[in-house]
């Protein structure tokens, strides 16, 4: 029989985790026993009440802000999981912005504050979990990154798919580093995935959906739950040969 709770015992920290595909991933794998934390970064109501979900549930979470685009703040972060739960054996870098500008409209500014929140911040969380993991002989780091950072599919997006490419080489640069102490390192790729979102960055909602719809041989957008059953697999013991991957979810609408 498949065990009902496959991370029992573990504790997970989930940045980005106050809704969407975040918020997914910490409810499933507070369902399959894992302590979770769950790091928002401007609301702390929709942390509070991901957090009050879960506990209403049964399940272990704690809910922490921070800004994972400040290693001071991750490390904090870090630090208060490991003092609430013991350690940390599972790490998943979830936050990202993207905002569509041409490529000679991007700032300075905004180009660096993108690095260092949707990459950067995959590193600062790296750092401080991986000791954690060493000490325990065991540990899960994904990424989750997207199409963006395989296709290039989106125009006028240059910082965001720099990003989601780079977090992924990261993954590649830590399997094969953390190997040995039986930590493995993935990415998740997301396809169309129906998520509350800033539609200013993209097309008409309506066009949008008939436009994916069209495009995936499935025939329809996927769902918060179908990343965080990604997540689930590449974390528990069922990922334990798989390192330095990339697990596509989109619906086959991109055949890498």
């Amino acid at each position: 029989m498949l065990d009902p709770q496959p991370l029992k015992g573990r504790t997970a920290i989930v940045t980005g985790s106050g809704q969407n595909i975040g918020e997914a991933i910490v409810k499933l794998f507070a369902k399959a026993g894992a302590n979770v934390v769950v790091n928002g970064g401007s609301s702390q109501d929709k942390v509070d009440k991901v957090v009050a979900d879960i506990t209403a549930e049964g399940g272990n979470a704690i809910g922490v802000m921070a800004d994972v685009g400040d290693a001071g703040a991750v490390e904090a972060m870090v630090q208060q999981a490991a003092e609430t739960f013991g350690t940390v054996d599972i790490a998943i870098s979830n936050v990202s912005i993207r905002k569509k500008q041409p490529v000679e409209d991007i700032s300075v500014k905004e180009w660096q504050d993108t690095i260092n929140t949707n990459l950067n911040s995959a590193f600062y969380l790296a750092r401080c979990v991986v000791p954690l993991m060493k000490k325990g002989g065991w540990g899960r780091i994904i990424h989750i990154s997207g199409v963006d950072g395989f296709a290039a599919h989106v125009p006028t997006r240059t910082h965001n798919i720099t990003c989601k490419a780079g977090v992924h080489a990261f993954a590649k640069a830590l399997a094969l580093e953390l190997g040995p102490s039986g930590i493995t390192a993935n990415t998740v790729s997301p396809g169309a995935i129906d998520t509350a979102r800033d539609w200013s960055q993209y097309d008409d909602p309506e066009v949008w959906r008939k436009d994916r719809i069209e495009a995936i041989p499935v025939k329809r957008i996927g769902t918060v739950d179908d990343i965080a059953n990604a997540c689930l697999y590449l974390a528990g013991e069922t990922g334990g040969f798989i390192t330095g991957e990339v697990l596509h979810v989109n619906g086959g609408q991109f055949r890498f």
